[in-house]
């Protein structure tokens, strides 16, 4: 029997696009893997970084025996997809920001972009921006205070609201603007765990857009089993996470096991 599908992530984030996975194929056999001991990813050279990517990726699929690997982080996608697929011998799907669905829905042709700022600042996000929303205003807002909610959220911790709302202020003021903004683009894949936070605080209406409907869609292009009824679930950390164990159960996985990675980086 094949192997599950392996979701990857630096923390907690890839939580998201497993909801967005279970909804499109309810049988599918998932483990997770977050390299917690080096959250957040954002601090670390794009070097050092995409190197320690691989390794904890190749040592997580060696561990569960995965059959796919979804990369549910900008930012390990950005830098290590090329990698990866050198090293690994089963399909590797990453994730992007989702600017070209935003566009497509913008009445207004003004699009916010929520991202941590290394994807705000990487020139690939410009890039999509040039090829998908070239006649939108883009207003880019860094808020890498999300990621640190969305982690003390799934550990069961209150969510700070005044942090979020400082964090989300250029947003918010983006909505008063000539044209207003209307669509967002969550594009850290922390940030739709918070979503019913964010439409909460919203001063007004938005369109909230991931990129979980599309990185579901491209695993069915490229899985063999997506009606496997012995679900995994297993789970694997780079660092103690016990705090997690409930919030993974909520997502249906188990408690996280560590993982062992040889010539750690």
């Amino acid at each position: 029997m094949l192997g599950p599908v392996l979701l990857f992530d630096s923390g907690v984030g890839g939580l998201s696009v497993a909801q967005a996975l279970r909804r499109h194929y309810p049988h599918l056999a998932m483990c997770y893997a977050c390299d917690n001991a080096w959250l957040p990813y954002g601090l670390r050279d794009d070097v050092t970084l995409s190197k320690r990517i691989v390794a904890v990726c190749k040592a997580a699929v060696d561990a569960c025996q995965a059959s796919v690997l979804v990369v549910a982080c900008n930012t390990a996608s950005t830098l290590a997809l090329e990698g990866l697929r050198k090293t690994l011998d089963i399909p590797v799907v990453g994730t992007v920001p989702a600017i070209k669905p935003a566009a497509l829905s913008s009445q207004t042709r003004h699009i916010g972009l929520l991202a941590t700022t290394a994807t705000v600042n990487r020139p690939y996000t410009q890039a999509l921006i040039n090829s998908f929303a070239s006649d939108c205003l883009v207003t880019k807002v860094a808020a890498d205070a999300l990621v640190t909610e969305a982690e003390a959220w799934l550990s069961e911790a209150p969510i700070n609201e005044q942090r979020l709302n400082q964090a989300l202020m250029p947003l918010w003021q983006a909505t008063q603007a000539n044209p207003a903004l209307d669509t967002v683009v969550l594009g850290c894949t922390h940030f739709p765990l918070l979503k019913p936070k964010l439409i909460s605080l919203s001063p007004v209406p938005l369109v909230w857009v991931d990129s979980g409907d599309a990185i579901a869609r491209r695993v069915g292009q490229v899985a063999t089993i997506l009606d496997n009824h012995t679900h995994d679930g297993r789970c694997f950390t780079t660092a103690p996470a016990e705090q997690l164990t409930n919030g993974l159960a909520r997502f249906g996985f188990q408690a996280p096991q560590r993982l062992t990675i040889p010539n750690v980086v």
